[in-house]
């Protein structure tokens, strides 16, 4: 009996040095982030990180998700957001709104990190945003970029049109500099839009080695996507714009005159006349890859670009008064009577029917301009090719009475979406491996409207679904690696991306049965299935395929 009472102490006094884990996930396959093909493991939080992976499932939690039949991969890093940027001061991650600031559609899709400011737009300075962000509270984690729009457009003021002077690019040089004391991630650029479409390659070059010395990273939004410029108009630009190929060669550019890590963001062959010249840009890639340029590219899983489907065929200038602004506003507010004085004029007719034709090419041909809002209800839900059929004109007269016929305060005369990339060439970039998977998207909320795309809740489950579970483009294991440990590589975040011991505890349990996207270009807000619980830090931002509302986001520090 003496025996029997000092083999249960001893019992009890292993049980009570036994860890107790805060969150115990059994059962499951872990997809490790790496490229590894999947195991059956348990993985163990304690503190906010990841503390075991292995056969754990008799060892005491607080919390225990069975997982049955899932999968648990780490957390989504969205290398390239637009959760929080400068466009908006009280806007994504800076809204009054905590549920807006807990990105449902985001979580809902397993992302976990965000790196936001992106295309060359950020608040100045980067330390008040961050203060901010971190007053308020996220869901996800953020890293801060800092904007080289932003910054030039701060030092030259309204004169941006032209190259800087040596001394304004030694002030935004310190600009960048602080900003990256401050704890910025790396420079971003928006070189197709203003203010940065006039900057030089050597202004960009200046400032990217500012962020050299700390590790940093440069993300460029290039100057051209296609064929030429989304600013180009035949009839007022001169000939010879900068094509994709000529931005890759400045992005490689940037990234071995700097020496710094380069990214080409949102990689994508634009227009139906620049089809299949994706060939081109990855040979161009992989050629300076190959030579040791740091040189990676992200991409979102679409054949339509453009956050809002508002595509317009009729050139600003055939719509405006006067020259717009360069921050985009419109001159005139009836549309339809603007239109008419350009038509009754001979010249300016001829120069109004060449712009809209290339415009309908860049666009992806008449066949994938598609009609989603339009008073006529005839032509909604047609393309373009069936308008013109159906009014029996030429495919330019339809783009023209699209917006004679249509609301004359919108311009183009309703919301319009043109499908300009081609699958094989997103298919093409999406089997790379030093392609990164990225949203391009914001938070959404159901009140925000019908005019969202499509990515801005189904990227991630989209390109695992149907780019690798049902086209073959590449593997399941590769997919889950495009947005894990890859974006976290190529930013250097090195406790994140991975499923292993050490790391934070971002994670996600999917379904990969009925792991999907549902969103539509018809029906956007409409949230993936199949993400069981996502965690930030070992906190739940989803529970069984519900946002939680939690806010345990942080906004991080680069590890310098």
């Amino acid at each position: 009996m003496r025996y029997l009472v000092l083999f249960l102490l001893a019992a009890q006094a292993v049980a009570a040095q036994a860890p107790t884990y805060d969150l115990l996930i059994t059962g499951g396959r872990v997809y490790d982030g790496t490229g590894n093909p999947a195991f059956p493991a348990d993985v163990a939080v304690r503190d906010g990180r990841i503390v075991a992976v292995g056969r754990l499932g008799n060892a005491p939690a607080r919390q225990r998700i069975d997982a049955t039949g899932k999968v648990v991969i780490p957390g989504i890093i969205d290398i390239h957001s637009h959760a929080d940027d400068g466009s908006s001061p009280d806007g994504g991650f800076r809204d009054a709104n905590a549920r807006r600031r807990a990105a449902p559609n985001l979580v809902m899709q397993g992302v976990t990190t965000v790196v936001v400011n992106q295309d060359g737009r950020s608040p100045l300075p980067i330390a008040e945003q961050r203060r901010r962000v971190m007053e308020l509270g996220i869901g996800p984690n953020a890293a801060l970029m800092v904007g080289h729009g932003s910054v030039r457009g701060q030092v030259m003021g309204r004169d941006v049109r032209r190259p800087a002077r040596a001394d304004e690019v030694e002030r935004m040089k310190a600009m960048v500099r602080q900003a990256m004391l401050d704890g910025a991630w790396g420079l971003s650029a928006g070189l197709e839009y203003a203010p940065g479409r006039w900057s030089t390659t050597d202004e960009v070059v200046a400032l990217a080695r500012e962020v050299a010395p700390f590790h940093g990273v440069y993300i460029s939004h290039e100057r051209s996507e296609g064929q030429d410029p989304m600013w180009f108009w035949p009839s007022q630009d001169s000939a010879g714009p900068p094509t994709l190929l000529d931005a890759i060669r400045e992005t490689i550019e940037v990234g071995e005159q700097g020496g710094i890590r380069v990214v080409a963001s949102h990689i994508k062959t634009k227009g139906a006349n620049y089809w299949g010249s994706s060939g081109a840009a990855i040979q161009l890639i992989e050629r300076a890859r190959a030579r040791g340029v740091d040189v990676w590219a992200d991409q979102y899983p679409y054949a339509t670009s453009g956050t809002d489907g508002n595509t317009v065929l009729v050139p600003q200038w055939a719509l405006a008064r006067d020259e717009a602004p360069i921050d985009g506003a419109r001159g005139a507010a009836d549309y339809p009577a603007a239109l008419r004085r350009v038509l009754a004029n001979p010249a300016q007719d001829a120069r109004l029917r060449r712009d809209i034709a290339h415009e309908i090419q860049r666009r992806g041909g008449a066949s994938q301009v598609l009609v989603f809002e339009h008073p006529d209800t005839g032509v909604v839900g047609k393309s373009l090719a069936q308008v013109a059929q159906r009014w029996q004109v030429s495919d330019v007269d339809a783009a023209i009475q699209l917006q004679l016929r249509g609301y004359p305060d919108r311009p183009g005369g309703g919301r319009v979406r043109g499908f300009s990339l081609d699958e094989r060439d997103i298919e093409a970039f999406a089997a790379l491996p030093w392609v990164a998977t990225a949203s391009d998207a914001g938070i959404a909320l159901p009140e925000d409207g019908p005019a969202t795309h499509a990515r801005y809740y189904g990227t991630f489950p989209r390109k695992i679904r149907h780019y690798a579970m049902t086209r073959g483009v590449l593997s399941v294991e590769d997919a889950i690696r495009s947005m894990t440990s890859l974006p976290a590589q190529i930013m250097g975040m090195r406790d994140r991306g991975q499923v292993r011991e050490g790391m934070v505890a971002d994670l996600a349990v999917l379904d990969l049965a009925r792991l999907t996207d549902k969103a539509t270009f018809t029906n956007p807000h409409q949230v993936a299935e199949g993400v069981e619980w996502v965690f930030v830090g070992g906190t739940a931002v989803v529970a069984r395929g519900t946002p939680t509302w939690a806010l345990p986001g942080k906004v991080l520090a680069p590890p310098r």
